[in-house]
């Protein structure tokens, strides 16, 4: 049995155990897109809704891969099809988390400008203003406790 101490110990570290913040993806472009969620599984398709639509997960550590990577394309099977592919990778890391914006098989945003950003305002964001990742490396790196949002048609 808990001793009283024990017990109120446990009370003040419950949220900060759940002080977890998501990685999640919003749709302002004006047609629907695409998104699974890839680690050592895959899941999805979800279907993100025109002006709007969002998909969130919470911040995990895959038990095989170490990182999880959401992949956005147009197409509605575009991950089985070589469409061109936005991908939105993060890997939690102890109280950090690790995120970055890459695409692969082309520019699934092409002409539309894209934004990765924490709603800590202190931590760094990824801007693509025309939808193409520009030269450099894009990782970035925050405290776990603050969403991360990919904003995709972003004003």
């Amino acid at each position: 049995m808990l001793s009283k101490l024990a017990v109120l110990a446990l009370a003040a570290a419950a949220p900060l155990a759940s002080a977890i913040g998501r990685a999640k993806v919003v749709n302002l472009c004006p047609e629907t897109v695409h998104l699974w969620t890839v680690g050592s599984e895959v899941f999805g398709p979800y279907a993100l809704s025109t002006n709007g639509g969002f998909y969130a997960e919470g911040f995990r550590k895959d038990p095989v891969t170490g990182g999880k990577a959401l992949k956005i394309t147009k197409n509605a099977d575009g991950l089985y099809t070589g469409a061109p592919q936005t991908i939105f990778a993060y890997n939690l890391d102890g109280a950090n988390v690790w995120y970055d914006l890459s695409d692969v098989f082309g520019d699934a945003f092409a002409g539309k400008k894209l934004v990765v950003k924490s709603d800590e305002p202190s931590c760094q964001s990824i801007v693509w203003p025309t939808g193409v990742p520009p030269a450099g490396s894009q990782v970035k790196t925050c405290t776990a406790e603050k969403d991360v949002v990919l904003t995709l048609c972003a004003p």
